[in-house]
């Protein structure tokens, strides 16, 4: 397994990290973030497979992802008092499910598990089902500080990682956010952009909540028909779903690689790297992160392709459950 070890101390990570904030940094900067960044491939490794004998034999969806440089770089200058070596999210586990009672009886399953990793929140911090954000956000987390189970693994150790159960309609519905931010610089996830694209997304993620799940959102006082009525006129307006329905996906063919890197252009079109080799992958991913462009570069690991496509479908432009979803509840 390529592994590669925290090699410096969380006060210096941190230190880093508020250079970049302060937009300071120099190189040793830099590459205090990239080691940091890059030592939590091994806790990644460590819970996938964990997470992996939890899904067997079900229809969950699991796959793995190391927060890219530049999405670390703008949370830390959107969370002022974020300290990057309290940053949780940098290794992060998605598992995405059928319906929320199987999402809630796995994720009990994994709260009872017998290993040393502790969970460092209450279980009802992160759950934006039961309280979802107002952004329209739903799903549930929960974050893990990494414990070893040998002296061998000890460097690691206080590593945290981040798990992330959605349903495949909060997913379909995250999706869509992900794609209409990349297309119209509108990003509702994080509260930017014209208020029409982040009340159409508020409205929907109302829609499909009532209509596929029979739970409430963030606009429960809205009736039915002021929420339809809502939805459509705004759609009139801006025409998101019509945006989404027109998009084409041109990808090729994914190769039978379990490494994969998606490189979006900044004006459209998608290269995929594939690679059998965690080492080989990482290399080239931190390769192409240095060349000058503004491409979206994403490195992701996953047990199938089918998976990976599924998980990460936003960089393949394919919006198709969203827009499904949402025509159905429009009805």
């Amino acid at each position: 397994m390529f592994t590669i070890y925290p090699d410096y101390s969380k006060k210096r990570v941190s230190k880093a990290g508020s250079a970049v904030r302060e937009g300071t940094e120099n190189q040793e900067d830099i590459d205090v973030i990239e080691n940091w960044r890059a030592s939590h491939n091994y806790v990644l490794n460590t819970f996938q497979a964990t997470l992996r004998r939890h899904a067997r034999g079900k229809d969950i969806t699991v796959a793995q992802r190391l927060k890219r440089r530049l999405t670390i770089y703008d949370k830390l200058k959107r969370q002022p008092e974020m300290q990057l070596a309290r940053m949780h999210d940098i290794a992060g586990c998605r598992l995405i499910f059928e319906d929320i009672a199987s999402l809630n009886e796995t994720r009990r399953q994994i709260l009872g598990s017998k290993f040393k990793h502790r969970l460092r929140n209450s279980l009802g911090d992160y759950d934006y089902i039961m309280s979802p954000k107002k952004t329209g956000y739903r799903g549930v987390h929960d974050v893990y500080e990494y414990v070893s189970y040998s002296g061998s693994a000890d460097k690691w150790n206080g590593l945290q990682i981040e798990l992330q159960y959605r349903t495949k309609t909060q997913h379909a519905w995250a999706t869509a956010v992900e794609i209409v931010g990349s297309l119209t610089g509108n990003e509702s996830k994080f509260d930017r952009g014209d208020e029409d694209h982040q009340h159409f997304f508020r409205l929907s993620s109302e829609l499909l909540s009532r209509h596929h799940e029979e739970k409430k959102s963030c606009l429960p006082d809205l009736t039915n028909r002021e929420l339809v009525g809502e939805i459509i006129a705004i759609e009139k307006k801006i025409g998101v779903i019509r945006l989404l329905e027109g998009i084409h996906v041109s990808a090729e063919k994914l190769k039978e690689a379990r490494n994969l890197i998606l490189r979006m252009g900044h004006k459209g079109g998608l290269t995929v790297y594939g690679f059998t080799k965690t080492k080989t992958a990482l290399e080239r991913y931190f390769e192409l992160e240095e060349e000058e462009g503004d491409d979206d570069i994403v490195f992701v690991r996953g047990d199938t392709n089918e998976g990976i496509r599924s998980a990460f479908r936003n960089y393949f432009s394919d919006a198709r459950d969203f827009t499904s979803l949402m025509r159905s509840a429009l009805r």
